[in-house]
């Protein structure tokens, strides 16, 4: 019966074997078709499909995308890709420009232990590779940092330890998108091999098979007869194409021969054709392949440009956005009623709409026209906060529903108001005029940080026994948010009341009260002119700053 191998990898990864080489030993296998399916990169698949014309044997140009899912690493292969579009090679830059930053910092830790390591010089030992912690394990083996490469994991690199950095994934939701978009077939990669519950792994699929995944890896090199008898029957309850691959990588495997595995692995050419008759099924019927997603941009630094404003660009993008049936929800800091100055300069249809401000303290759908959640800093505390800010000098100010309440028109405040056009209530205590909690309250200081950062430590202990987070929205605006508030807190939220799936959900910042809004949501995008925190924790940093459309020409490929 006739051999096929749909998951391999070549030495553009982590093989052993060049692409050609793969193919070769592929054909004295006696095999009828193969995927190169190396990680993260493409880079092999032009030279394998050349070598693999010349003896007749099937290439299906794939790769193997690592994301990350509730804490595990989550492998998602693609077959077919059109590695030649420019949509996929603009995904794989973002997915190369996140691993950089990564293994530079890699560098920088293991320098500090003694271990110097120099990016540059670590990319020159493995060219045209994507750098993995494998290829760091073999650099301080081979310039005898360590004396074994389990040494190199158990010490420095490993999960966890010292000098290892995590790196911000996409999640394997994003992955099947992306592999859609590029015109191939996404697979969930071994799932066995995640030890996941089965109720976990479940749950896992179905979102999965919302975002459009279409196979699962059925048949794998160490599988046991119980393993494949589980997973297709998974595959059969969600009705994926039954896939399966040794995931051959050569001499870093020993023992795993391809398309054998370890001796008793047999992928039937039939399985491929399956996977064919799905493709052109899923060529007649686009509109399955498209989940409906939620973004969530942050406005100043991020939407807005360095004068306040939308390019005409960015706004085009956002229309293009909401019109294939995307949400819009516009986040920020700022009180309510000025993010809603922003909304109506969009000038968006209202039933895509949604507005938080006060930080995620405020919730407000434009179409019903209603609050769907507030929450506020209770007068007592605006009470304190101002009285400490008066000991300390600063300018601090609070909110009603309608209006800014501040105890001055000063400098400071003028500063914080010439972009903001929400109407003001001055009085010199501010309470008085208060009949309900604050959505938050910000102290602004525009010449002396140091004076800021001490009336911070000042208050610090009261907030945390208040539940008040105090956080920088910019160097010059310290904030005060509720407990149970947060962009973070808001995105779940908002989530929660529209019954959308939180992977599906993105977004966009570059402050650090944009990180919480990040780090929930299923993608993250930082922009280039964030600070290094929201780019650590990001999913990808846009190419181009917030003055030349970064967030828009960030969002065109998610549309």
């Amino acid at each position: 019966m006739d051999r096929i191998d749909l998951h391999t990898h070549s030495n553009k990864s982590d093989g052993s074997l060049s692409p050609a080489e793969l193919v070769r030993h592929a054909a004295g296998q006696g095999l009828l078709a193969i995927a190169l399916t190396d990680h993260d990169t493409t880079e092999g698949i032009d030279e394998a499909m050349e070598e693999a014309e010349k003896l007749n044997i099937e290439l299906i140009p794939g790769i193997e995308f690592s994301t990350e899912y509730e804490g595990k690493d989550i492998h998602i292969v693609g077959l077919y890709i059109d590695h030649h579009s420019e949509y996929f090679k603009r995904r794989l830059v973002n997915f190369v420009n996140g691993r950089t930053i990564r293994n530079k910092e890699m560098c920088r830790r293991l320098t500090e232990h003694g271990m110097p390591v120099e990016y540059e010089e670590l990319a020159a030992e493995y060219p045209d590779c994507v750098i993995t912690r494998s290829h760091f394990a073999g650099y301080l083996l081979r310039h005898g940092y360590v004396k074994s490469r389990k040494e190199a994991f158990d010490r420095y690199i490993g999960d966890g330890c010292s000098c290892f950095v995590p790196r911000k994934k996409i999640t394997p939701m994003r992955a099947v998108e992306i592999i859609l978009k590029a015109g191939g077939f996404p697979v969930l990669a071994h799932p066995v091999l995640y030890g996941m519950k089965k109720e976990c792994l479940e749950r896992l699929v179905v979102r999965l098979k919302a975002m459009g995944l279409q196979g699962i890896e059925v048949l794998y090199s160490t599988y046991a007869a119980s393993d494949e008898r589980d997973m297709r029957r998974l595959a059969a309850k969600y009705d994926l194409c039954v896939c399966g691959g040794s995931d051959f990588h050569g001499k870093a495997k020993p023992g795993l021969e391809l398309g054998t595995g370890y001796g008793n692995l047999f992928v039937p050419e039939k399985i491929l054709w399956r996977i064919k008759e799905r493709r052109e099924w899923m060529k007649d019927h686009p509109e399955e392949l498209r989940p409906q997603k939620i973004l969530f941009t942050d406005l100043d630094g991020t939407l807005l440009d360095g004068k306040k404003q939308i390019s005409d660009y960015t706004r085009k993008v956002l229309a293009d956005w909401t019109a294939a049936g995307h949400k819009l929800v516009l986040c920020s800091g700022r009180d309510i009623n000025s993010v809603a100055n922003v909304k109506e300069y969009l000038k968006l249809p209202d039933q895509s709409m949604y507005l938080i401000g006060y930080n995620g303290g405020e919730i407000f759908d434009c179409e019903k026209k209603e609050t769907l959640y507030r929450v506020t800093v209770s007068i007592p505390q605006v009470r304190h906060i101002m009285e400490v800010a008066g000991e300390y000098r600063i300018h601090c100010h609070a909110y009603t529903s309608t209006h800014i309440v501040s105890p001055a028109d000063n400098e400071q405040f003028r500063f914080y108001r010439r972009v903001i056009k929400t109407p003001v209530i001055y009085s010199e205590d501010v309470t008085a005029v208060m009949t309900e909690g604050s959505g938050k309250c910000i102290a602004v200081e525009i010449k002396d940080h140091d004076r800021l950062e001490a009336f911070r430590q000042a208050v610090l202990p009261w907030a945390e026994e208040e539940g008040v987070t105090v956080l920088y929205s910019n160097p010059n605006y310290l904030e005060f948010i509720p407990a149970g508030s947060g962009k973070g807190a808001s995105v779940l939220k908002l989530c929660e009341i529209l019954g959308i799936d939180p992977c599906f959900s993105v977004a966009a910042g570059d402050e650090q009260n944009d990180l919480s809004m990040i780090e929930a949501s299923g993608m993250g995008i930082a922009m280039v002119n964030g600070n290094e925190q929201v780019k650590m924790a990001a999913t990808v940093i846009t190419q181009a700053d917030n003055d030349h459309d970064g967030l828009a020409k960030a969002l065109v490929d998610l549309i």
